[in-house]
């Protein structure tokens, strides 16, 4: 393939994918806005270096996918072994007011599935974002069982874990 080819291969995926992408990325990151535009810069530049690597097994969706939150788990792994700064809320800028009820819920919610370790984790916000169990066990390279049996497990303990922090 020549470099003006995997260019415009590239453009093309970008284009298909760019809103799955930025959901992934608003979804692992939990504080400032600059942390999301930073995943997204990184998530393409894994795309970019791993294209040639897509064979088609399974869906473009599903392997961008499956790349976006290998990259946003290696960032959070990195980010957890550095020194933590506090930082003002107030004055970063944020896309919602920090007031939104729906918008608190729904970023405890993503918290609690933090808590949930890797795999679990994965498997919850792979189902989040609209894939299916069938789809969630190939990526992952786990059995349709074994992924609805977590899955389950997990909203088992996401709910309990709502309900008691309420």
């Amino acid at each position: 393939m020549t470099e003006k080819e995997r260019e415009v291969l590239f453009r093309k995926l970008v284009e298909r994918q760019r809103d799955m992408i930025w959901h992934v990325c608003e979804s692992y990151s939990l504080s400032a806005a600059w942390e999301t535009e930073d995943a997204f810069q990184e998530i393409l530049s894994v795309l970019w270096r791993d294209l040639e690597s897509f064979d088609g097994r399974s869906s473009e969706r599903t392997w961008v996918y499956r790349v976006a939150t290998n990259t946003l788990l290696m960032l959070k792994r990195k980010a957890s072994n550095q020194p933590q700064q506090t930082v003002d809320v107030h004055e970063m800028e944020c896309g919602t007011h920090p007031t939104d009820p729906l918008d608190t819920e729904y970023r405890h919610l993503l918290q609690l599935v933090g808590n949930l370790g890797d795999k679990d984790s994965q498997i919850v916000m792979a189902h989040l974002h609209g894939f299916k169990q069938q789809e969630i066990a190939q990526m992952m390279g786990l059995s349709l069982p074994t992924v609805a049996r977590r899955m389950a497990k997990a909203k088992k303990w996401l709910k309990k874990q709502y309900n008691d922090d309420k």
